[in-house]
């Protein structure tokens, strides 16, 4: 699998998710927000589980549980589980502008956490890139509100803490995956994420209550895209490409929601264009192959 691949992988994990922020008004009309977390990744475990069977690769998901079980739960309880339990929680208190730029310095959180406990190292490029893609998130999520207040308030901190989740989630895929089928890997990281996730759901007291068609719809697609999609791709770009480098596709997620957004009757305005003209901009500079030297004989 070439590198012009990976990076589509890449790219569609982003746009996966840019769209989630677009599905999830309608099921959050119908369903609690513990509830439609949980219920959005047991669907997409058992979507997995089916594709597992299908491709007739069941009993080799059970040895990869068996053989590394333990280190692919803790890489779904942090990455599914821990993100999504904070990131809910911290949407009751916080504002979308707030938590939407504490997620944008993702990658270059991931990019440490990488260097430290890695030991990757990133070429220029990814270090030049880093900051200029995150001024154009910047752009993207603020559009031109800049002179609009923001409290910083616990809602703040939890998506702080979201964040460190999903940078963690992404050094660990990179160090804790093992060789072998990335179907066999997801499948077991999304069911011991969801698993967590149902815990809290019915610890949490949340009511249940059945979607209707647009939400069920809705939420399906997040389930489907936005989880299966997304994580299987994502998994395979960060085993090939790193996490700091694949940490950096996260910056067209805001610029894909607004595309969706446009494409559904709103959009963005010229902040928000030029945002994401800066952020495609900074990624495609980061993947551009380095010019070797050469030395005169």
């Amino acid at each position: 699998m070439g590198p012009t691949v990976i990076y589509a992988l890449a790219a569609l994990s982003a746009l996966f998710w840019g769209a989630n922020f677009n599905l999830a008004g309608p099921v959050l009309a119908d369903m609690a927000p513990m509830t439609a977390a949980a219920g959005r990744f047991v669907l997409a475990a058992l979507i997995m589980a089916a594709l597992v069977g299908w491709r007739g690769e069941f009993s080799a998901m059970l040895g990869v549980a068996r053989r590394h079980g333990g280190r692919l739960a803790l890489v779904g309880i942090v990455g599914i589980a821990g993100f999504n339990l904070l990131f809910f929680d911290a949407m009751r208190t916080t504002s979308a502008v707030n938590g939407a730029l504490i997620m944008a310095t993702n990658p270059l959180l991931t990019a440490l956490l990488a260097a430290l406990t890695l030991g990757e190292q990133l070429p220029g490029r990814q270090i030049a890139a880093i900051p200029v893609a995150l001024a154009g998130v910047s752009m993207v999520i603020l559009g031109g509100r800049a002179g609009e207040g923001m409290e910083f308030g616990f809602g703040d901190l939890e998506m702080l803490g979201a964040n460190l989740a999903w940078a963690t989630y992404n050094v660990l895929a990179r160090k804790l995956t093992p060789p072998g089928p990335q179907l066999a890997n997801t499948t077991v990281m999304m069911a011991a994420g969801a698993l967590v996730l149902a815990a809290a759901a019915v610890l949490s007291g949340s009511a249940f209550s059945m979607p209707g068609p647009k939400a069920g719809a809705a939420l399906l697609l997040m389930a489907v895209t936005g989880s299966v999609l997304a994580y299987l791709f994502w998994s395979m770009a960060i085993t090939r490409m790193g996490a700091g480098r694949t940490a950096l596709f996260l910056n067209l997620v805001p610029v894909f929601a607004a595309t969706i957004a446009t494409l559904g009757g709103s959009p963005p305005n010229p902040a928000q264009m030029g945002g994401g003209a800066v952020v495609i901009a900074a990624v495609i500079f980061s993947m551009l192959p380095s010019r070797r030297r050469t030395c005169p004989a």
